[in-house]
């Protein structure tokens, strides 16, 4: 990235340096007499952006300790960008929850507000009238608990994954758990979203995943665009033409799929519905395009008001589940079981515990999950260490004060709930994999995902934690549950426990570098891992 970078910086950026010297100063001028936060020494025009590279939730982590030992804030300046980043609870409070009003909104690169619609979502949405509105919805409808226990999808589709497991197991072959988890989660995802009659159709599988690759690329990749707004015109990369053609294969995508649940409507209360049933309700062809922007706001209100949405804040949300309930949870997954093919104590205390509870003659029911407790330490464990989003991303509505520093307005916050959550000072074995350290009478015990602790937030915290986690957690724990209990697994030859590469990719999310492969062997018999609740052997998993 920082080649990339020194390239457009000799052809595109120099020009620019009056300009950006001058609106600098200008806001120097404007702003309060209180000081930034310590941070890297930046240079003129670009800033700090030389060490780009370093901007990751491992990369931040250190900065912080280099530059702001103590203090748990630091700002950096990329190009005309300013950016503060939170390391420490303390701090991570002040953000989430004392300044919540301040620090509400989502930044959003040029590539996420295109490919949302101007915003039409609800998770890059500003804070306001039409956000509540699209949060509502989502809490009430998409994923409240209720909902998330009565969709067959999660139930169905761990059951067919259990499956291939099984028919792997027979052959004495080897699993890739991370494909096989990426391939789980998108299915539940698919189907909850679209239905079973998609579901069937490979041909919109593979598209639906090519639209996934792609927007996950354009998402990530550097856009000199970003960082100084006066060269999107000129569009140096071509970034905006791939934004176009990306943004075209999802109308055409989705909008079938909406045209399709039009022509065969299902009642609100169908159990077979999915997320399209749910929001074509509140569908109203009439309403205008793309009104999640800010200069939309005075319609949103209004259209909201009767609760009404465009064909694109359908398509919008839609996304959001597309990213939000797909790499996540299949990480999470992944996690989970390398952390315990890692630990071969606290894998074998879960396998205990699962035969003490579920029993050796059947596989594990959603009904079980409440009923055992280690398996939820070893979630709260694999999220602390691991969490789904390492940089929750927030933005200043206006001018703060923050222990004594000053935030500008419409600067990017980034709270690095990895480094939290990593943090010697807070954790007893900080980079161990301790489940018991959430069960009773450990140093975590009580602690939960809710937001109210601020030294664990794999959630996130107040108005934008994630309103999925419900459902989140269902796929989570059923699929780990069900891949402990029903099988044991070994390593590949010559590997032993506490030998797996668990390095890391920094993106969006951060899933492993090198996927997890091991082998399983049954632990329950192929007729009581038949009998559960799918058991096509069709199915295509592995």
């Amino acid at each position: 990235m920082a080649l990339v970078f020194t390239d457009l910086l000799a052809n595109f950026l120099l020009p620019a340096l009056a300009v950006l010297l001058f609106v600098t100063a200008s806001k120097l001028r404007r702003r309060n007499k209180l000081p930034f936060p310590p941070g890297p020494p930046p240079l003129p025009v670009i800033g700090n952006m030389l060490i780009m590279d370093q901007l990751t939730h491992r990369g931040l982590a250190k900065l912080s300790e280099l530059y702001a030992a103590g203090v748990g804030l630091i700002h950096l300046r990329l190009g005309a960008r300013r950016v503060f980043v939170v390391s420490t609870p303390e701090m991570a409070r002040q953000v989430l929850q004392v300044q919540d009003a301040v620090f509400a909104n989502r930044p959003a690169t040029i590539a996420i507000a295109y490919l949302s619609y101007d915003r039409a979502d609800m998770a890059f949405a500003n804070y306001g009238p039409f956000w509540r509105q699209m949060r509502k919805l989502c809490v009430v409808k998409l994923f409240s608990k209720k909902r998330a226990e009565s969709w067959t999808p999660v139930r169905e589709e761990v059951a067919a994954a259990v499956q291939a497991v099984a028919e792997k197991a027979v052959s004495g072959a080897a699993v890739n758990i991370g494909e096989l988890s990426f391939k789980l989660t998108m299915r539940i995802t698919y189907r909850a979203a679209f239905g079973t009659q998609q579901s069937s159709d490979a041909r919109h599988q593979d598209e639906f995943i090519a639209i996934i690759s792609e927007f996950s690329k354009l998402f990530g990749e550097f856009n000199v665009s970003d960082f100084f707004p006066w060269f999107s015109w000129l569009d140096p990369q071509g970034f905006n033409k791939r934004l176009k053609v990306a943004r075209e294969a999802l109308d055409k995508f989705i909008d079938k799929i909406i045209d399709e649940h039009m022509a065969n409507p299902k009642a609100p209360d169908a159990t077979d519905g999915d997320m399209v049933d749910e929001m074509l309700v509140f569908l109203d062809e009439a309403a205008g395009a793309g009104a999640g922007g800010r200069g939309a706001a005075e319609k949103d209100e209004l259209m909201l008001g009767n609760f009404k949405l465009s064909r694109d804040h359908i398509k919008a949300l839609i996304m959001d589940v597309m990213f939000g309930g797909t790499e996540t949870v299949a990480s999470g997954i992944e996690w989970a079981m390398a952390e315990l093919l890692n630990s071969p104590n606290d894998l074998r205390r879960l396998q205990e515990e699962l035969a003490a509870v579920v029993g050796l003659d059947r596989p594990v029911r959603e009904s079980d999950l409440e009923k055992l407790p280690f398996l939820k330490c070893v979630t709260k464990e694999t999220l602390r260490l691991h969490p789904p989003i390492p940089l929750l991303q927030h933005q200043t509505v206006a001018d703060a004060e923050v222990s004594g520093y000053f935030l500008s307005a419409d600067s990017r916050v980034l709270v690095n709930v990895w480094a939290i959550g990593r943090n010697e000072a807070l954790w007893k074995g900080a980079s161990e994999f301790r489940p018991a350290r959430f069960a009773p009478g450990g140093e975590a015990e009580g602690l939960d995902f809710k937001g109210g602790f601020f030294e664990y937030l794999p959630f996130g915290s107040g108005r934008r934690s994630c309103p999925g986690m419900q459902l989140g957690l269902l796929g989570l724990e059923l699929a780990v549950a069900q891949f402990v209990h029903c099988f044991d697994w070994t390593l590949p030859a010559g590997m032993k426990p506490g030998e797996i590469d668990m390095g890391d990719v920094f993106g969006l999310t951060t899933p492993k570098a090198v996927k997890l492969v091991a082998s399983p062997r049954p632990r329950l018999t192929h007729a009581l891992i038949a009998g559960s609740d799918r058991s096509s052997a069709g199915r295509d998993y592995l």
